[in-house]
């Protein structure tokens, strides 16, 4: 077993490769950018190595600097995380070259799943279902019109190197076609380096169901489970729960089935996800790998009972798991809402500054928050909004929505915006309770969903509350009165208002 690993990101998943590290006796080693100097990740680490300027190409997408500090400190592995260079297989081939462990796939496995027509052409080799459409990006705009009047509108443009949402677009007719086609030509050349784009028929009211997946370097690969991901924003996933309202049993074994294959067709080891949308009838298409960890996967760890990060690291050190297919049998239902740093009234606008204060969401039982920030912490804005994941796991589905309502009730965090209230929206929508949803959710509910709430300024609040209070203190014996400790910090918070009015 490894005896140090550098941890080549930051936020949450930093902070929660950190904590599995620890349990597994290896040494972390975390890695920082100037605005990350006091982040909560660098200061869990044992080790801490500032990396460079704000700017991800800088710091976080340098991989001759993070291979050189990994060597320096003598770590044997790193992990990637996901996002910044979980994907590239650049980096996996020189972090191998450097004589480290790569903790997550060959970079080969990487480069075969990397490119979105190549992996289709592959799984459709394998007998995996593919969605209708081009294996091959399109190469001009006279093959655009022919490739397109063959699939039938509504159909996707979508980037061949890379997904979340970039270079994707929506056609409905053909009149859109060609302007669409240069805008997601533009926007994935901006995204990945890559113009590539090739097109695929659109699935109405589509679910995002994808299968979480573990092969090790003994020949063995299960998948365990699915993960429903329809509720999204912009392509964005932002809800995700296991098991699926939406599927049957049977269902769900034959995308298992099919997600190990796809896995076994390129070699795959370590952890992975098959992602495919399903019909209203069911029938199921092959729409990606993501050859990494997934930021959802923690609800899969709440009904397994399997930690994936050290799941991860015991691969990468070769080690056989201990794991048969027939003992992977899920229990419970299990919930995530991703905590953006975004104002959901303003169109989800990035809402970077300082967390003034900060009540966490664990408590309970069922309860799991992955936190990447604390009180005092500056959310900069050079990277991914995401702050925290909450989750919470119930015996049943309605258990585990009734504890994510509570647990976003007492969840508070001010200085900056947050998706929070958001998910008070959607966890009472009665659409949502029922399980009665695809990825049209959010845009059908908008009106609803991203109505203001109607509640105080929190400067107002504070104030009003201090006065509440302050006359209920005049009425209190004199051994029960609030401390002068507690008036302090009241006072002291209604002159940083003053301040800020002044």
């Amino acid at each position: 077993m490894f005896k140090k690993i550098l941890i080549a990101n930051r936020g949450e998943i930093a902070v929660r490769i950190i904590r599995a590290c620890r349990e597994m006796g290896i040494i972390p080693v975390a890695i920082f950018s100037e605005v990350d100097r006091c982040a909560l990740h660098v200061r869990l680490a044992e080790e801490a190595y500032f990396i460079g300027p704000p700017e991800p190409s800088a710091s976080y997408l340098n991989i001759e600097k993070i291979v050189q500090v990994a060597k320096d400190c003598q770590a044997e592995a790193i992990h990637p995380g996901y996002g910044f260079l979980a994907e590239n297989h650049d980096f996996a081939k020189e972090v191998k070259r450097q004589g480290l462990v790569f903790i997550g796939p060959s970079a080969q496995s990487m480069e075969m799943m990397g490119k979105k027509t190549r992996a289709r052409q592959m799984m459709t080799e394998a007998g995996v279902p593919c969605i209708p459409g081009t294996l091959h990006p399109i190469q001009n705009e006279a093959e655009l019109y022919q490739e397109a009047q063959k699939i039938g509108y509504p159909l996707l443009l979508k980037a061949d190197a890379g997904g979340g949402g970039k270079g994707l677009r929506l056609v409905t007719t053909k009149n859109e076609l060609l302007s669409a086609y240069r805008l997601a030509c533009s926007e994935a050349k901006a995204s990945f380096g890559d113009p590539a784009v090739y097109l695929e028929k659109y699935i109405d009211n589509p679910h995002h169901i994808e299968i979480q997946i573990l092969a090790d370097h003994h020949g063995q690969t299960i998948y365990l489970g699915e993960r429903e991901c329809s509720i999204q924003r912009r392509f964005q996933k932002v809800l995700e729960e296991t098991p699926s309202p939406f599927l049957d049993e049977e269902t769900r074994k034959r995308m298992g089935e099919a997600a190990v294959r796809a896995a076994q067709v390129v070699g795959y080891t370590n952890a992975g996800t098959v992602e495919f949308v399903v019909d209203e009838q069911k029938n199921f298409y092959f729409l990606e790998m993501n050859t990494r960890l997934q930021v959802e996967h923690p609800v899969t760890e709440m009904v397994t009972g399997i930690d994936l990060v050290k799941a991860q690291i015991k691969i990468a050190a070769g080690e056989k798991f201990p794991w048969s297919q027939e003992d992977i049998r899920p229990y419970g239902h299990s919930i995530q809402c991703r905590i953006y740093a975004e104002d959901p009234d303003q169109d989800f606008l990035p809402s970077p500054g300082k967390i003034t204060h900060l009540r966490p969401a664990g408590g309970g039982p069922g309860v799991r928050e992955d936190r990447g920030v604390d009180e005092g912490f500056e959310v900069p804005v050079e990277y991914d909004p995401l702050i925290s994941k909450v989750i919470t796991w119930g015996i049943i589905r309605e258990e585990a929505i009734a504890r994510m309502k509570r647990v976003v009730d007492e969840y508070q965090i001010c200085g900056i915006k947050t998706t929070i209230p958001f998910f008070r929206k959607i966890l009472n929508h009665p659409v949502f309770i029922q399980g009665n949803y695809n990825t049209h959710f959010i845009r059908q509910f908008e009106s609803t969903l991203l109505s203001p709430e109607g509640n105080l300024p929190e400067e107002i609040a504070l104030i009003a509350a201090g006065i509440a209070s302050y006359k209920e203190e005049r009425k209190m014996p004199a051994r029960e009165k609030f401390s002068l400790q507690s008036r302090w910090k009241f006072y002291g918070k209604l002159n940083q208002f003053t301040k800020r009015l002044s």
